[in-house]
């Protein structure tokens, strides 16, 4: 154990970002439905699609009552009809015929409902009425025999008999419409794995489409408590939406096209999620498991904005950051475009425009006055947009132009909006080199042309360690939006080892904050046993939320944040070289000091005044370090395919449970603490150390 040393000389400063961490959100492991969507029913609206292949190589096919069944094995009693649905966006919808009384039919719910008991849910779905003159409709929350919660509904009926003939033609009848129901379930006892089930008390035929069950506490309604709980205790900057190559889709019918997200829920067409086929780094199959991964868009993009207004703080505003499509689908599985010259790419103008109007535009406006209708007159207040996920220059693609006319048609209309470009996926390569040339040379004519430029990185900690000054030498021209990235050790888990590199990368951010302008770690959101891509920042099940090592990394640099960068004169690069990664700032007249313990043993650090004096304080401290105090050594499982893409394994030879097992997290500690510092501290083996003074 030997001695380092820094002076940390406060007052040679520059401005730094003190709002550059936020969230990045898209729907993959089951991140909306099924995650932070507290939705419960699995394919509510009976659109299900069943995806097989890969991203160039696909077949898509209707599948209506997947996760839908009888109760009592009589599957024969459910139909799926498409005649006259609540709303034509959604036409399918189930019939159900009960030939005894107390019949019934059942969603399975994802992994099963999870409630404590007393927990209350609010039912709704709609039903309409084809022969089912007497009864009512019972509602419940069971597993087998045993029922957990459970209700009855009265049914509306609409006429007392089948009129004849003639009553049909001259219409002496009321006609049989979709009722929208409501009842409330509430647990008897702790309830697991169980489903949600609906009854007819009596024989006869009901017809039922958008069936709900959303627990009482949900956040507005809408989102998953814990989960929410947990994005909201990172006081995040920003949150950037919805994704990530969804964005883009696997075609451009199925792009996310924003406008098909808002409005009322039955309104809104459910697609297929480009996720539910092969192509992320977990596992690969012609059929996968989650083959039915759809977007039911309960979270669209006025629950996006809705998000970012809830989780903002007294500490910050958590931004909504929108990502536009350019008329491009996902470059890895596809080479369609819309040509920039078509009525088609105008229209794709257009809908950023409308979408600015959306968010800020007066109630006496189109787009607004929706946004109004929906529950929100005020103005969503956005300030930034994306223009494209991760696009690049290539035969196929030109990105360019693509962008030089949105960023015009947006800054005619809007010149208060900042536009984000996109420098690809990767780093270090002539597309990124080449991406940056092309945003440099614009900003010379028209400073406003791009506000940042977002870079992905999906790397190796070796690669972030040896990187901690990759922002040192950027030009200050054009900010950086670092929109994806994460430490990939070997094993692809979310390891101590992966969290300290990420946590040496952001001291190179927040000591270059003039420059680097955002940054989201990526993916937010897993959920066990539904992986498309691991690492993730929160893994989740039905039941807990498991914050990982890189969260805590993300919490550290979210909280202590500052406004200043102290200026190190170099010394945190003589520091690398002993696996010591720090940066300094200043907040509210304090200075906090970062300090990553790369190593494999404890390390103190000398620290002393501008004036070589030791230094002496009394410290707020937090500490991120293993739970055993020991960081697991990643190493390579042997189920894993050498010539597998991204290290992904073949779902015949391993569950998505089992890779999920592989992976998990590994445990971690996360603590504060007051503490006297006097000329040095103590930085114990693989971790980091947070002083406030």
């Amino acid at each position: 154990m030997s001695d380092k040393t820094i002076v940390l000389d406060g007052t040679k400063t520059k401005k730094t970002t003190p709002d550059m961490v936020g969230l990045f959100f898209e729907d993959i492991n089951m991140a909306a439905d099924g995650g932070l969507y507290a939705e419960l029913i699995e394919n509510r609206s009976f659109e299900a699609i069943k995806s097989k292949g890969t991203g160039h190589n696909y077949v898509l096919a209707e599948d209506n009552l997947y996760a839908w069944s009888s109760a009592d094995g009589h599957d024969e009693n459910l139909e799926i009809s498409c005649n006259e649905p609540v709303h034509a966006a959604n036409p399918h919808y189930l019939r159900f015929t009960a030939k005894e009384d107390g019949q019934g039919f059942r969603n399975k719910a994802y992994d099963g409902i999870f409630l404590k008991k007393g927990q209350s849910c609010k039912v709704s779905f709609y039903a309409r009425e084809v022969s089912y003159l007497e009864g009512s409709i019972r509602v419940c929350v069971a597993k087998g025999s045993k029922v957990f919660a459970d209700a009855v509904v009265p049914f509306t009926v609409a006429q007392p008999a089948e009129p004849d003939g003639y009553d049909a033609m001259v219409g002496n009848c009321e006609a049989k419409k979709w009722i929208r129901y409501e009842t409330k379930l509430t647990a008897t006892d702790n309830v697991q794995g169980t489903s949600f089930e609906i009854h007819l008390t009596k024989k006869g035929c009901v017809e039922f489409d958008l069936v709900s069950l959303i627990p009482d506490n949900a956040v507005a309604g809408i989102f998953r408590k814990d989960l929410f709980e947990a994005l909201a205790d990172l006081h995040p900057a920003f949150l950037r939406f919805p994704g990530g190559c969804i964005v883009e889709g696997t075609s451009l019918l199925h792009r996310y096209y924003w406008k098909g997200t808002v409005g009322d829920l039955a309104s809104r067409k459910i697609q297929p999620n480009l996720w539910a086929l092969q192509g992320g780094n977990t596992l690969f199959d012609w059929q996968m498991q989650d083959c039915h991964y759809m977007q039911s868009y309960g979270i669209g993009f006025y629950e996006y904005f809705l998000l970012c207004e809830l989780l903002s703080s007294k500490k910050r505003r958590c931004q909504p950051l929108p990502v536009l499509n350019i008329g491009v689908a996902c470059q890895f599985r596809s080479y369609e475009t819309v040509s920039i010259e078509s009525p088609e790419f105008a229209e794709y103008i257009q809908d950023a425009l409308d979408l600015i109007e959306f968010a800020n535009g007066d109630t006496n406006t189109k787009w607004g006055s929706l946004r109004a209708r929906m529950g929100h007159p005020e103005s969503f207040n956005l300030e930034m947009i994306a223009i494209g996920n991760e696009q690049w220059e290539s035969r196929h693609v030109d990105v360019a132009p693509r962008y030089r006319a949105f960023e015009k048609a947006i800054h005619e209309r809007y010149p208060e909006i900042k536009c984000l470009g996109t420098a690809g996926p990767f780093v270090n390569n002539d597309l990124h080199t080449n991406a940056w040339k092309f945003y440099r040379s614009e900003v010379k004519t028209n400073p406003a042309f791009t506000y940042a430029v977002d870079e992905h990185y999906y790397v190796a900690p070796e690669w972030l360690y040896e990187n901690v000054g990759f922002y040192d030498e950027y030009p200050r021209d054009v900010g950086v939006f670092a929109g994806e990235y994460a430490g990939h050790d070997v094993n692809l888990t979310n390891s101590i080892e992966a969290a300290l590199a990420e946590a040496a990368m952001m001291t190179g951010m927040e000591r270059n904050g003039d420059v680097v302008k955002l940054a989201s770690y990526a993916p937010l959101l897993n959920r066990i046993g539904h992986s498309e891509w691991t690492p993730d920042m929160i893994w989740f099940d039905a039941e807990s939320v498991i914050l990982t090592p890189s969260y805590y990394v993300q919490k550290i640099f979210s909280d202590y944040a500052g406004t200043d960068a102290v200026d190190l004169a170099g010394q945190e690069k003589t520091l690398w070289a002993e696996k010591l990664y720090v940066s300094a700032v200043k907040a509210d007249g304090k200075t906090i000091l970062k300090i990553v313990n790369a190593a494999d043993s404890e390390q103190i650090l000398q620290l002393k005044a501008t004036d070589g004096k030791p230094l002496c304080a009394d410290c707020e401290t937090v500490t991120l370090a293993a739970a055993t105090g020991k960081a697991v050594v990643p190493i390579a499982n042997g189920s894993v395919d050498p010539d597998g893409p991204n290290k992904a394994i073949s779902a015949s030879r391993m569950s998505n449970a089992e890779l999920c097992r592989m992976r998990f997290p590994e445990r971690c500690g996360y603590s504060a603490a007051k503490k006297t510092v006097s000329g040095s501290v103590q930085i114990p083996a693989k971790s980091v150390l947070v002083l406030k003074f």
